[in-house]
């Protein structure tokens, strides 16, 4: 009996130590991930879900056999290397929830929308920003976001294996490529706000070549944004699909850069 019980209380030890590894990657991918690391969530959520997920996978991760037996150097290089897998899975995510922040930003910009209903909060942004990453996260949210997380959680450890320390030129050149994707698909989302804002300032400078006594910064004014509002009723359910597809993308293939 007393072999038995101590059988199992070196293999608890052994699953508490991985369970340690893996939250040190998923905690650190909570603090940036969408859907856990809004401000509005409070700390207590996000670190019971870190928790949560981290109890899940310790008995499905590979991982689980390799760190039964580790000395001290590999314990402190699993500090340093899976927090650093951890926050670079979730910024890449992240990229995807910037991408509609500052297409709506654009949008706003275009239909003179910047300032309307955008009081002081930790991030300011333009009341259609708001708008978009408040749908866009729901959108994810109901699909089933959770889900993806925990498979993109699971197969990171291919991508990034486990005490690995990633390449800082690799990861550089991710990093750039990454943010040039993002404010790409930021731009191609927020293109029909663009192109109606050009071909309404033309009109406008048609209009006020040819009646200069007329002010029609006042006639435009309310016209741009009565169309910004339209426009966005009209093209948001065309929109959050494509970023949606873009973010599955992601999910699927976290380093990689995606358009």
């Amino acid at each position: 009996m007393t072999l038995i019980l101590a059988d199992i209380l070196g293999l608890s030890q052994s699953y508490l130590l991985a369970f340690y590894v893996i939250f040190l990657r998923i905690g650190a991918a909570f603090l940036v991930l969408p859907g856990f690391a809004e401000q509005f969530i409070p700390t207590r959520v996000r670190l019971g879900s870190a928790l949560a997920v981290a109890a899940i996978l310790t008995p499905a991760s590979p991982i689980s056999t390799t760190v039964l037996e580790v000395d001290f150097r590999s314990f402190a290089i699993f500090n340093v290397t899976e927090p650093v897998a951890g926050l670079l899975i979730g910024l890449a995510v992240r990229f995807v929830v910037h991408a509609i922040q500052v297409a709506g930003a654009i949008a706003a910009q275009s239909a003179s929308l910047s300032q309307i209903a955008a009081g002081v909060t930790p991030e300011p942004q333009p009341a259609i920003s708001g708008v978009l990453l408040i749908a866009g996260v729901t959108l994810a949210v109901i699909s089933g976001l959770h889900i993806h997380i925990v498979h993109m959680l699971l197969a990171s450890y291919e991508i990034l294996p486990l005490g690995i320390l990633p390449e800082a030129g690799a990861v550089g050149r991710w990093g750039t490529d990454s943010v040039a994707a993002s404010f790409s698909l930021a731009f191609t989302l927020a293109a029909p706000f663009v192109i109606a804002s050009v071909l309404y300032n033309l009109a406008l400078g048609v209009i006020n070549k040819a009646m200069p006594q007329l002010m029609v910064a006042f006639v435009g004014a309310p016209a741009i944004t009565f169309g910004g509002l339209f426009l966005l009723f009209l093209s948001v359910p065309f929109l959050l699909p494509v970023w949606h597809a873009v973010l599955l993308s992601v999910l699927a293939d976290p380093m990689a850069a995606h358009p």
